[in-house]
């Protein structure tokens, strides 16, 4: 379970995150919808260690992960698949891979089990190994970043705008794959303004604006897309 309990946190004197609060359960889908510059990637590298918080905790099933630093928490299980598509251009998409398990680069065997598994998960990748990750689509970039986050072995998986820049069908195939990942048990939170493939596979959604979450619903409570935009766009909030 990931959990933040109001959580503040921002840059020098500039806050950010006003108060936000959200629970995961295990195995759960989450997304966090909001537009730009509303707090949503703010919250991932908070969740990360990668921004202080000012107040509030994150937690990791019970565990408050204060003054526990960035590296330290991805060894806890904590995974972010970062907006842009980041890759090591220059080197091959295997080595891409590999550099997901860096940090047990002595389990050759469960390495070599690892890539497999994404191979498998995406074939393009497996089809493509030996390219220079420079030379991928941006669909493929994608499926690189996720497939090198899971080589880590997560058990929570941070995922910042994935559809971001993407043609509909290659965000109807990385939605498909981000479903796939509850096979391996995964906990999910999604950050989006693709309201549309928010609705088509998170369990529940969180609508940020201005650093504060202004709606929450589950998934199927009868939440029209209107409405759910309204909340996104500001016509309406909670009390």
């Amino acid at each position: 379970m990931l959990k933040l309990d109001n959580i503040e946190a921002g840059y020098g004197n500039t806050r950010i995150l006003h108060g936000v609060s959200l629970e995961i359960p295990k195995r759960g889908l989450v997304a966090l919808l909001g537009g730009n510059g509303t707090g949503k990637s703010t919250t991932l590298k908070a969740i990360m260690g990668l921004v202080g918080l000012q107040s509030g905790t994150v937690t990791v099933d019970g565990r408050d992960m204060a003054g526990i630093a960035p590296e330290a928490r991805a060894g806890l299980g904590l995974s972010l698949v970062p907006q842009g598509k980041e890759a090591f251009g220059a080197m091959s998409v295997e080595d891409n891979l590999r550099m997901g398990a860096y940090h047990r680069r002595k389990d050759r065997a469960g390495i070599a089990i690892d890539l497999e598994a994404v191979y498998t998960r995406f074939p393009r990748l497996k089809e493509r190994r030996r390219v220079a990750a420079g030379m991928l689509s941006g669909g493929e970039r994608q499926m690189l970043s996720i497939g090198r986050s899971l080589m880590s072995r997560p058990s929570v998986l941070l995922l910042d705008e994935p559809s971001a820049a993407l043609a509909p069908k290659i965000v109807e195939e990385i939605a498909e794959a981000i479903l796939g990942l509850r096979e391996l048990g995964l906990t999910l939170l999604l950050v989006e303004q693709n309201v549309g493939m928010a609705l088509d596979i998170a369990d529940r959604l969180y609508v940020i604006r201005g650093g504060r979450i202004a709606h929450e619903t589950a998934v199927g409570d009868g939440i029209a897309m209107s409405e759910l935009q309204e909340f996104y766009l500001g016509g309406h909030q909670d009390a």
